[in-house]
């Protein structure tokens, strides 16, 4: 069966082999969460509110310095693992890595106090606490999810390309390496701006439960290279040498755009959090409606849609189901459907969620002034 949806070379390990694809996920969750309470880090305020003491929630921010050591360690084999050996174990991972992250999720929801959410089931998959850390704050869930599945995410897509060169080698195919690099980019400068995390949705609103877990170690850090899956045994699509350098070039710059807009919205957002009153890179006056306590911002990248960052998002995906050359092979187009997807669903519970939480006369304020969705002009 595997081999009828081309994927029948990420079964081929013996059965030793498969146990230890299986238990991977485990001693990397484990590897992560030493590295993150015992490196060091900086402590900065984030946008949550400590309900205790009414102040900003502190937290620890190492990501960028696990993210290097990770991937030295990934590099120069120094824990034995061969370089291909993420890729090439992705299936039994992701079984793995689905089985502990069930077992988290239940003992963070159901060893918390009973929240607002009373049904097992809906509790189990959205959880019934927006914040869980340990050892005095010294270790915060969320941002583990975010250094773990970014990271795997990095690696997961350098293994694919160590995989697919030891499969072609001189006929290997380029846009697999750019595929590779766009993750690790995508990767360093979340991590570069990773205090820019502490003010976006899935930390202020997001509560711990398997939909984060699974999503934030499993989704992000395995399934995110799911087009890799199918194209890693494919070799160069054989362009000619002037149509390669405007396919490679192309969806580099497309990349580029994606990150740009995605990256700019949301710096954007992150100023006017923190400097309510300063314009955005020296140029951008913020412009806002008050709604009560909260402001909701209405200039620049935020002027032009309610949610301008998720075009970045999709504009970035369709770079990353272009690069492989395959363009009408539906591997290549799974990242892409994803994002896209989920996208749209997350910005209609988005709409939602801001009419309740500012009040229907303020949105509908808000929607005639910015009258599109995602898309300025089209959606």
């Amino acid at each position: 069966m595997m081999e009828r949806f081309g994927i029948g070379h990420l079964v081929e390990l013996s059965r030793t082999e498969a146990i230890a694809g299986f238990f991977t996920p485990l001693a990397i969750f484990a590897a992560f969460f030493l590295a993150q309470l015992v490196l060091p880090a900086r402590r900065v305020p984030g946008y949550v509110v400590d309900r205790e003491t009414g102040e900003p929630r502190r937290y620890r921010l190492n990501g960028l310095l696990v993210f290097t050591i990770a991937l030295i360690v990934w590099a120069f084999e120094l824990t034995g693992m061969p370089r291909d050996w993420f890729y090439r174990s992705s299936i039994y991972a992701v079984a793995g890595g689905t089985l502990v992250t069930t077992i988290l999720s239940i003992l963070a929801v159901f060893v918390r106090v009973r929240g607002r959410i009373r049904r097992p089931f809906l509790a189990l998959w959205e959880g019934r606490v927006q914040e869980l850390s340990l050892f005095n704050d010294r270790f915060d869930v969320k941002m583990y999810f975010y250094v773990v599945g970014g990271t795997m995410l990095s690696l997961n897509a350098l293994s694919g390309a160590v995989y697919h060169y030891e499969l072609f080698g001189e006929d290997s195919n380029p846009g697999v390496f750019l595929f590779a690099a766009f993750f690790t980019f995508y990767i360093a400068d979340y991590f570069v701006f990773e205090r820019v995390q502490l003010y976006t949705y899935d930390l202020i609103h997001e509560k711990v439960g398997f939909k984060l877990f699974w999503g934030g170690l499993v989704v992000y850090g395995w399934l995110f290279i799911l087009p890799l899956w199918g194209m890693a045994v494919y070799p160069d699509p054989g362009f000619p040498q002037a149509w390669t350098r405007v396919w490679l070039v192309g969806t580099a710059l497309l990349f580029l755009v994606g990150w740009g807009v995605s990256r700019g919205a949301n710096l954007q957002k992150y100023t006017f959090k923190r400097w309510p009153d300063r314009k955005f890179l020296g140029l951008i006056e913020p412009r806002c409606i008050e709604a009560g306590e909260g402001r909701i911002l209405c200039s620049g990248l935020w002027g032009a849609a309610r949610h301008f960052n998720y075009l970045g998002e999709c504009v970035l995906a369709l770079a990353i189901a272009l690069v492989f050359g395959y363009f009408a092979n539906p591997w290549a187009w799974t990242y892409f459907v994803f994002i896209v997807t989920f996208f749209v669903f997350r910005q209609r519970f988005d709409d939602a969620y801001c009419a309740e939480k500012y009040g229907a006369d303020t949105w509908a304020e808000y929607r005639s002034r910015v009258k599109y969705r995602i898309v300025p002009g089209v959606y």
